[in-house]
């Protein structure tokens, strides 16, 4: 840490070190800085020689844990950094995605359909997520209730997923409680809540 602040020092106070060049000069550098963070075969090259972004699909819906693609079309058009609706999704300076946050996302993008009220229903989501145990609490209480019907999660690459909708004049009655019973009428593992654990936390920060 000393060596790192000496560094420091030497750069503020060394006459050598001021009035260096601004190493990005113009659109060409530009393109060339983004041409680091953007994998090749999302640009084009425009008539005028510059780097263009190609159109790319949103994620398909029907193919809800298709990471990849997500992750892909997030930093592209998800804008890092900046506002924007991606909320709970971790990205570090240099692009790259924790992708136990990036489950999360799209657990809840599975679960839940558009509607104005969404974000309100994914925070009761992310607070499930947030909170260790509760989901395992809750489908054990419901073998318990339930022992002619037991609780079988699903697994495998046919996912089938019921989607929650809430009138928005309702959205605010919307509880943990309806998340749970969401999250257990669509079968979801108690080991996926667990995963999203850190998503549910980075979205409620």
């Amino acid at each position: 840490m000393a060596l790192q602040d000496r560094r420091m020092q030497i750069l503020l106070e060394d006459p050598s070190y001021q009035n260096l060049p601004n190493p990005v000069q113009g659109p060409e550098d530009m393109a060339l800085i983004k041409r680091r963070h953007i994998p090749t075969h999302f640009l084009c090259t425009k008539d005028d020689g510059t780097a263009a972004l190609r159109m790319m699909h949103a994620p398909d819906p029907k193919r809800p844990f298709d990471l990849e693609q997500i992750a892909q079309y997030t930093l592209i058009y998800g804008w890092p950094g900046l506002e924007n609706t991606w909320q709970g999704i971790a990205v570090d300076f240099a692009y790259r995605m924790h992708w136990q946050t990036l489950f999360g996302f799209a657990l809840c993008r599975a679960l839940c359909a558009n509607s104005t009220g969404k974000t309100t229903i994914v925070q009761r989501f992310a607070l499930v997520m947030a909170h260790p145990g509760l989901y395992w609490e809750a489908v054990a209480a419901y073998a318990v209730a339930n022992p002619t019907q037991p609780f079988v999660a699903q697994f495998g690459a046919n996912l089938e997923i019921q989607q929650v909708y809430v009138p928005d004049d309702q959205v605010w009655n919307f509880t943990d409680d309806d998340a749970i019973c969401v999250l257990i009428h669509n079968h979801i593992p108690p080991d996926w809540v667990d995963h999203a654990y850190t998503y549910g936390i980075v979205y409620l920060e």
